[in-house]
């Protein structure tokens, strides 16, 4: 945990993490909020015994996107109470899948992104709702090797096409794990990453597309400079205890939403998962 103090449109906002939840606690703010929250817990039955229902029942999201559920619907037990759900599971077991948690029920909700194709790995819920589209998606990685850096790249441009379509209609928010550090500042170790999967050029220029065609990346919009602020930590050396991470896990909004965005979060004290979770403060 750090503090850091920002300038220009952040007013000197500080924090990351429990520190940035801790500060709007402080401000007691009359104004309704809506909060997202967004978490790729590695295998949702492993991560409930690992304080998940804690986490769950405190934050008290509005909405609670998951990704690597690695699970299908009705194997846990775990009740969800107060909250409508929708699950994508892969056809692989133990591969994948995403589900959504949602306290008010959508006007609708689909699955995938139309393409046969990219079906069957429970990548993505899209539920619609009265302001907007939130799109939970958990992005394929390229893998060692890059053995799948091709599939990725028509992936990227068949999800922009389809949020691109969707906004459209009305605004998009999307969530997710999206498997790409955008910048060098969302890395620790960037000169030693640019030909592994996550860090190469071509997945970040697909990133910049995406943004480009006209959504925010909610945490750097709040805290440009801000850096050691990472979602994702290797099992291996040691590395979210001396904070090698990336920073994979991101809300993207909709230009047309800037106004109603409050803060991103990131819980980089909230274990459970190689991931933590992430989230987005909305004026209602």
């Amino acid at each position: 945990m750090f503090r850091q103090r920002q300038s220009g449109r952040n007013k000197k906002r500080t924090a990351v993490g429990q520190i940035a939840v801790a500060l709007n606690l402080k401000k007691k703010v009359l104004v309704k909020r809506m909060k997202l929250i967004s978490w790729n817990v590695n295998g949702l039955r492993a991560c409930l015994g690992k304080g998940f229902g804690d986490f769950f029942e405190k934050e008290q999201a509005d909405i609670f996107c998951l990704q690597e559920t690695k699970m299908q619907e009705g194997q846990t037990e775990y009740p969800f109470e107060g909250y409508y759900q929708y699950w994508n599971s892969a056809v692989k077991k133990g591969y994948s899948g995403t589900a959504v948690f949602t306290k008010e029920k959508p006007l609708s909700v689909s699955y995938d992104i139309g393409r046969e194709e990219h079906t069957g790995e429970g990548r993505v819920i899209t539920v619609e709702m009265e302001q907007f589209y939130l799109v939970n998606v958990y992005t394929p990685n390229s893998q060692r090797g890059l053995t799948r850096l091709e599939y990725r790249m028509d992936w990227e441009d068949a999800f922009r096409e389809y949020v691109s379509s969707l906004d459209q209609k009305k605004p998009v928010i999307i969530c997710g794990d999206m498997n790409v550090a955008h910048e060098e500042i969302d890395l620790k170790n960037p000169k030693t990453n640019r030909k592994n999967a996550g860090f190469t050029q071509e997945e970040r220029d697909k990133m910049t597309a995406l943004l480009e065609s006209g959504f925010i990346d909610s945490f750097r919009y709040f805290y440009p400079d801000v850096t050691g602020a990472y979602s994702w930590w290797s099992y291996l050396y040691h590395a979210r205890e001396n904070n090698a991470g990336w920073r994979i896990d991101y809300f993207l909004v909709s230009e047309r939403l800037k106004e109603k965005m409050e803060d991103s979060l990131i819980y980089s004290q909230v274990f459970g998962s190689d991931h933590c979770p992430v989230a987005l403060l909305l004026s209602k």
